[in-house]
């Protein structure tokens, strides 16, 4: 009772501030209107402009928690339309900065030790200021240049309240509306909630920086920051400190001597290599996250939201790729059945139509209007006729996408990224769905068997043992056949090893 009044009270809150800003209609539902005009009293609303662009102020209004979580619906083209979709895209995480006397006090307290003997300077403006963080050069005991990123006081707590909001709405949508629950609301408030954890314990961000670090080792055109893991605990981040123009700065990058098209090319290979070949991926690499060196290679920063997608979903990716490539509509279709994405009681042939009438519109266009983001965005949408499971690894994705392809347009509108990245999509590819690559994959499913084969028999016996002693019962009939007709006590030694053999060859040929 506690937690409904609690939810109500914030409820009321929420609905008060979209009213203000005349965002209400994006609920859908018939009093929406009423409850919009009793709100506002008779006047007029705070804010002007599109439907999304209302809302994106007003979750701005709202606080952290509604700050993240339009920016998830930005990938929900399917629930909200290419357009709202698109105005939340753009929804800003910046917020007003807190006292750096706070951040001072903050980073003591997390690293236990006086500021001073962490740094031989620490700024006390702020470079940037976002709804979990906010960011400070300063200047090691040793004399690195860094960026420390400081936890917001009270952000725990802040989205705490609202996630508890959240989970108690989708399950009162799950339990009214059982349409619904094909959208799995429940499963991704927990989704959502648990990629904002993970953001607010920055020893996780360091992970992920190290991480995606390793993967591109080697490789100078794309580089991530060092961690300085002395000066990283929960509530603070210290990396090294980099330099470089904005990607978007087209004009700047130009003046600089370097060559558009090559930059151009550097991140759509990163951005492949991050998702087929690594599984590993920036998740949010708009273009205050991503900057261009002196050399023209890409720096990337900020690895509080990274996704992953595992083989499976990454072999099912290549497969729905090169089918839209070929016009090859009805392998785009199985390949989805055959994911378990779309139920098997529905129609292949309807769904190769929908595939179809999806791509020809995008695949039709000129080679550098060809948005394979939207291509994806769209096959979300016909979720609900076919009765589409929702991906979040895959939404996820989707958004990047987005992302990646509005920063090419940018750097060079002529020129499409993918087309740029296509020896590597046609190696990936090779590799990983050519005949050899399905020989490799049967060969070392077959290897893994039989390196599980004596842990296997041995489990086998062991049941078997069990299962003649009364450790396990079965019916009489059972019994006697395997007792034999002289009504043995026990079975041939070899029906074990042979049960075990049968195991064997069903995990080598599944």
């Amino acid at each position: 009772m506690i937690r409904a009044a609690r939810n109500l009270h914030r409820l009321f809150t929420i609905a008060r501030v979209l009213a203000r800003h005349d965002a209400l209609e994006v609920v859908d539902l018939p009093v929406a209107a009423f409850a919009s005009k009793l709100f506002r009293l008779g006047q007029p609303p705070v804010h002007e402009g599109r439907p999304g662009q209302r809302l994106a102020a007003a979750l701005v209004e709202l606080g952290p928690t509604f700050i993240k979580l339009g920016q998830a619906l930005s990938t929900r083209a399917d629930l909200l339309g290419e357009e709202m979709a698109a105005d939340l895209s753009e929804l800003q995480d910046r917020l007003a900065p807190f006292p750096a006397a706070e951040a001072r006090r903050i980073v003591e307290t997390e690293l236990d030790a006086p500021l001073a003997e962490m740094f031989l300077s620490f700024d006390d403006q702020p470079v940037a200021a976002a709804s979990i963080a906010q960011v400070h050069f300063a200047i090691t005991a040793d004399g690195q240049e860094v960026a420390v990123k400081v936890l917001r006081p009270g952000v725990e707590r802040a989205f705490a309240r609202d996630l508890d909001l959240l989970r108690w709405l989708a399950e009162w949508a799950e339990f009214t509306q059982p349409g619904l629950r094909r959208l799995k609301p429940l499963e991704s408030v927990e989704t959502f909630a648990e990629s904002v954890q993970l953001e607010m314990d920055l020893r996780f961000e360091a992970a992920a920086a190290a991480e995606l670090a390793e993967n591109f080792a080697g490789d100078e055109t794309f580089r991530v920051p060092s961690v300085d893991w002395v000066r990283t605990a929960q509530r603070v981040l210290t990396l090294e400190r980099v330099a470089g123009i904005p990607v978007d700065e087209r004009d700047a990058i130009v003046a600089a001597g370097l060559d558009l098209d090559a930059v151009l090319k550097k991140a759509a290979e990163s951005f492949f290599n991050m998702v087929f070949r690594d599984g590993f991926f920036h998740a949010d690499m708009h273009p205050g996250n991503l900057f261009v060196d002196s050399d023209g290679n890409l720096v990337a920063v900020d690895f509080g939201i990274m996704g992953r997608v595992d083989e499976r979903t990454r072999r099912f990716l290549g497969e729905m790729l090169l089918g839209f490539l070929n016009g090859d509509y009805r392998r785009v279709a199985e390949v989805h059945f055959e994911a378990g994405f779309v139920p098997a009681d529905k129609s292949v042939d309807n769904f190769t139509q929908a595939c179809r009438s999806i791509a020809e519109p995008i695949m039709g266009r000129p080679l550098h209007e060809i948005s394979i983001a939207r291509l994806l965005g769209q096959m979300f949408q016909v979720t609900e006729q076919f009765a589409m499971q929702t991906q979040p690894q895959l939404l996820m994705l989707q958004k990047s996408m987005l992302v990646a392809e509005g920063v090419g347009r940018t750097l060079d509108p002529s020129v499409n990224m993918w087309e740029l990245a296509r020896p590597l999509i046609e190696g990936w590819m090779i590799d990983n769905l050519g005949p050899q690559a399905r020989v490799k994959s049967t060969v070392v499913n077959a290897v893994g068997a039989l390196e599980r084969l004596p842990r296997m028999l041995a489990e086998t016996e062991k049941a078997y043992t069990a299962m003649m002693n009364g450790g396990l019962k079965l019916h009489p009939d059972t019994v006697k056949a395997m007792r034999g007709e002289s009504g043995r006590r026990s079975a041939p030694g070899w029906v074990p090893w042979v049960l075990a053999a049968i195991l064997a060859a069903m995990l080598v040929l599944k």
